[in-house]
């Protein structure tokens, strides 16, 4: 699971008589993970096409235009079928030449349809105007414009005009019309130059007759005959779908596996006779790959194991099979070809890096879309998907700690898994269950119900006998105590996550440099850390630091595992500075040789701290989040207070609100803190349900806002720097997986 599955380069060497067969069953295989010839060898060329490869391209076209105008998806395909090269040509080009067709008459019916509405558009002006369409055009002696403008100036620009005798203006609403009687010298542009000063916005007049209103009328009726006749087309363009989908799916998946074997030899290296193929597979298939190549072809190829890829990236351990010198390219017992260059150890096609394929079991498989959200991981480094199964639900889980959110989050993660296809919407949706699990058990823990404390009542005091929940959140002031000890053990947690990721980091940098590398660069930072909160953590620091670090858990604290801090481990003592303990020199012993293998990271030396203190934003988000819900429950319910000062506790008014100084659960009633809008009037309770449910659906919406980013955020800021670079290959082997057609 820390590691990809592993990889091994192999090369396929053969005779261009066998290479069809080979092509065909390496795609069949679908293992092989190409690697592109690079051009490297002298004598040999990269492979042309396959014959076929043009005409499979353009008609993989043809059909994927089709499946665009037919607006064809998946869920159209119904039964897998066989498509043969017989039914390709007839049944293609019968539904292209009919969807062509359809698709024809429906965009000029559109286009018509749009003309129409332009025309409707341009008449609205003149039916404000109400002058006939007939009376605004066809004179000899008269010159007419419409449009839109300031009266008073229009007026007085005609009026100005030297070419205009007299004029009449006929008014709407918005619209202007304006007859003018030029003069016998005047062109027939007079009017509309005598307009240009009067910011006059022309329209152009409709060649018709009639009244505007009847011509609307016209037009409209017009347009829903089209929309008519675009309605039958599209019915027929829906009828085609139904009929032609499941083929033009199939066709589609049938070339595009037929484009991918006959451009295959593009990636092969090639003489005249012979064929050199290279790409990567798992390494535990390499028998079956080799199996299947063999009993296709028999001994007319040669397959070899070049490289297995091991997690070492200078090479060190690669496992590499020589290769008979002069023999790669002969396969077909005529054409000699020399693929070495190096003079002994076998010739690869570049130096690739192997793919990635993350090896992880099914339920912590979703996870791998956190981790590739920052980046695949490199072959060579760990995959920390595991770490993010086991600990962001955990982290999610802690902070929100109730069942009734948790329940929600894992019915939300099944709705996703379960309803949709995609592959992230199905990762995410296995993530939400797993956080919305770990959320249920804690809230278990914790005894909430929607922040209601009614398990902790029923079951773990009314059934299982104990005084309280085994954990709780500390909101109220008796319950302090408790609030502190989260802040404690959150750097806990802190520093068990940083621990792990420095020491994937030492592996890492052992594995692919050495042992000085790993120390200098991950080693002194644990030794810096490890050193410096067992320091805070001991008693050389019980005089200054809160005692709450040390009495958490002792055997009097909320969490009683009997530790009250290390022992101050003191070694000498330097006069005017103090103690010097053991943690203390390891400390700096860690910055020692963080200064001479990394100097200039030595100005971040504090990290240590830091980022173990980042990690109390656990403690933080997890009393924001039982306090947001504490507040809505307390509009509704009202919260009244047993106790006094720090002894405090705060209950809910879930039957009815008890009057201080009654006896209520063994205690006196001290304060009404809020008296709950449930306790009121009919008005009162229903705002008090709407507050109840929208309060609950922002805290459980923020559920994911805080403390979903918070947990991501200590993963990729805090976890991933520490060791994770990225930059992986995707592995995408040769070949195709069928979901439209069989082969049987």
């Amino acid at each position: 699971m820390l590691r990809p599955e592993q990889m091994s380069k192999v090369s396929v060497t053969g005779s261009k008589a066998v290479m069809d067969d080979v092509i065909e069953t390496a795609h069949g295989l679908n293992l092989l993970h190409v690697t592109e010839y690079d051009g490297s060898w002298e004598g040999f060329q990269p492979g042309s096409p396959i014959e076929g490869a043009e005409e499979s391209s353009d008609r993989l076209v043809t059909v994927r235009s089709l499946e665009s105008i037919l607006d064809v998806d998946e869920e159209d395909a119904g039964p897998t079928r066989i498509v043969t090269d017989e039914a390709l040509d007839e049944e293609l080009e019968e539904i292209r030449t009919r969807v062509n067709d359809l698709d024809d008459r429906r965009q000029e019916l559109r286009q018509d349809i749009r003309d129409v509405e332009d025309r409707i558009d341009a008449i609205d002006p003149f039916v404000d105007l109400g002058i006939d369409l007939d009376l605004l055009s066809g004179y000899d002696t008269l010159q007419v414009a419409v449009g839109e403008g300031d009266r008073d100036a229009i007026e007085r620009a005609v009026i100005d005009a030297e070419e205009i005798r007299s004029h009449e203006i006929f008014a709407g609403d918005g619209v202007l019309g304006i007859f003018a009687y030029p003069t016998s010298d005047a062109d027939a542009s007079a009017l509309t130059d005598a307009l240009v000063s009067a910011d006059f916005n022309s329209y152009e007049i409709p060649d018709a007759d009639g009244t505007p209103s009847e011509y609307k009328k016209e037009l409209e009726h017009e347009k829903q005959q089209l929309e008519s006749k675009l309605s039958t087309v599209e019915n027929e363009l829906e009828a085609e779908k139904m009929d032609a989908a499941g083929f033009l799916l199939a066709a589609e998946e049938k070339l595009s596996i037929d484009v991918q074997k006959t451009e295959a030899p593009l990636s092969f290296a090639t003489t005249e006779n012979a064929f050199v193929a290279e790409g990567w597979i798992p390494s535990e298939r390499y028998t079956e790959f080799t199996s299947a190549i063999k009993d296709e072809v028999g001994e007319r190829v040669e397959i070899e194991e070049l490289e297995r890829a091991t997690f070492s990236k200078d090479g060190t351990d690669h496992v590499r099979e020589d290769v008979d010198p002069g023999g790669a390219a002969a396969a077909d017992g005529g054409a000699e070809a020399d693929a070495r260059a190096d003079g002994g150890s076998a010739v690869v096609m570049g130096d690739d890096e192997p793919p990635t394929v993350q090896d992880n079991p099914g339920p912590v498989k979703p996870f791998e879309i956190l981790v590739q959200a920052v980046n695949r991981p490199s072959y060579y480094e760990f995959d920390p998907t595991v770490v993010l199964f086991l600990t962001f639900p955990a982290f999610f889980g802690f902070m929100i700690g109730d069942l009734g959110y948790g329940l929600i989050y894992t019915g939300i993660g099944y709705y996703l898994y379960s309803n949709f296809e995609s592959p992230a919407f199905r990762s995410m949706g296995g993530v939400t269950i797993a956080a919305g699990i770990f959320t249920a058990v804690f809230g278990i823990l914790y005894g909430e119900l929607f922040g209601l404390h009614v398990i902790a009542t029923y079951f773990w005091e009314g059934v299982v006998g104990l005084s309280h929940a085994p954990i709780e959140k500390g909101l109220s002031p008796a319950g302090i105590d408790w609030a502190r000890g989260w802040l404690v053990v959150s750097v806990l947690v802190g520093i068990l996550h940083l621990n792990v990721a420095w020491i994937f980091g030492f592996f890492e940098d052992l594995e692919l440099h050495d042992l000085e590398h790993a120390i200098y660069e991950n080693g002194s930072w644990l030794l810096m850390m490890n050193g410096l909160w067992v320091w805070v953590f001991s008693d050389a620091l019980r005089s200054v630091a809160p005692e709450f670090i040390y009495t958490t858990f002792s055997s009097e604290g909320v969490l009683p595992l009997g530790f009250n801090g290390f022992p101050a481990m003191e070694v000498f003592t330097i006069p005017g500075v103090g103690p010097v303990t053991v943690p203390l020199l390891v400390f700096v012993v860690g910055l020692i040789l963080l200064a001479a293998g990394e100097p200039i990271e030595v100005v971040e030396f504090l990290n240590v701290l830091v980022n173990v203190l980042s990690y109390t934003r656990i403690a933080a988000v997890l009393l924001a989040k039982a306090g947001m819900a504490f507040t809505v429950n307390l509009l509704f319910f009202g919260v009244y207070v047993t106790g006094h000062g720090g002894e405090a506790e705060w209950h809910f008014g879930l039957g009815h609100m008890p009057h201080v100084g009654d006896m209520y659960h063994g205690h006196e009633v001290t304060e009404i803190m809020f008296g709950g809008l449930v306790h009121g009037d009919a008005a009162t309770i229903l705002i008090g349900l709407l507050v109840l449910v929208l309060g609950h659906l922002l805290v459980l919406a923020l559920g994911v806002t805080s403390a979903g980013l918070q947990a991501v955020r200590l993963e990729y800021v805090e976890f991933f720097n520490k060791f994770f670079d990225g930059g992986g290959r995707e592995y995408e082997p040769f070949g195709y997986e069928r979901q439209f057609t069989t082969e049987d």
